[in-house]
């Protein structure tokens, strides 16, 4: 069983029970075992356990984990204290910067984003690594389609973020009226000209959300 540690362990506890989870579990223990596999086993829930149920005010929706050593630790487009920032982060940060003039950071960790409530969820949890969508079509999808969609039926209102075709897809599953949805071009290099770039996605986010709660503040160190 996972123990996530908030409310998200009932939302979920049917989850782990079902074939699809099980049968993810087995494949998983064999990946660990043989291969190098990212993020540490102890950080795949990293999302969930920085952002409880009750506490999410956006969805950021990644694709799968950083492929390479010491980068990836359960949040979507965040890397660890020290590591390079990848270019699809520094592009957010270039964003961010033309949205709300916040500096551009130096570091790429960002569990300050995910511990005021912004859910960093990529849709699949694990990769092996250099090996991307490696764990695309195991299992994962089915569980954070779930998430996304037990989101969807919160009264409070979400925002959601969608960067991307992949993020995009998932634009079906979020139906309340009540929850804003963002979308653009993926922040990645070959994209990010496309769409992405002017978008504005953290002062529209935080426009919304200022009618409901505290916004997010963007900043990082």
């Amino acid at each position: 069983m996972v123990n996530i540690g908030n409310s998200w362990d009932e939302i979920l506890k049917d989850e782990w029970r079902k074939d699809y989870y099980q049968s993810l579990r087995r494949f998983l223990a064999d990946e660990y075992k043989n291969f190098t596999v990212y993020p540490d086993m102890d950080n795949i829930f990293n999302a969930l356990v920085h952002t409880d149920y009750t506490r999410v005010k956006v969805v950021i929706l990644g694709q799968d984990p950083y492929y390479n050593e010491n980068q990836a630790h359960g949040l979507c487009f965040s890397v660890q204290k020290g590591v390079q920032l990848p270019p699809s982060l520094v592009n957010i940060y270039k964003e961010l910067y033309s949205d709300l003039n916040i500096p551009i950071a130096k570091t790429g960790d960002l569990t300050s984003w995910a511990d005021q409530g912004v859910l960093l969820l990529n849709t699949v949890l694990t990769v092996r690594a250099g090996l991307p969508n490696s764990h695309k079509g195991k299992g994962w999808e089915i569980l954070t389609d779930t998430i996304i969609t037990k989101l969807n039926a919160r009264t409070a209102p979400v925002v959601f973020i969608l960067w991307g075709a992949n993020a995009r897809s998932k634009k079906q599953l979020i139906t309340n009226p009540q929850h804003l949805i963002i979308e653009s071009a993926h922040p990645s290099p070959l994209s990010a000209f496309n769409g992405f770039f002017g978008s504005k996605p953290f002062s529209r986010a935080n426009n919304f959300l200022s009618k409901y709660t505290t916004p997010v503040d963007w900043r990082l160190e």
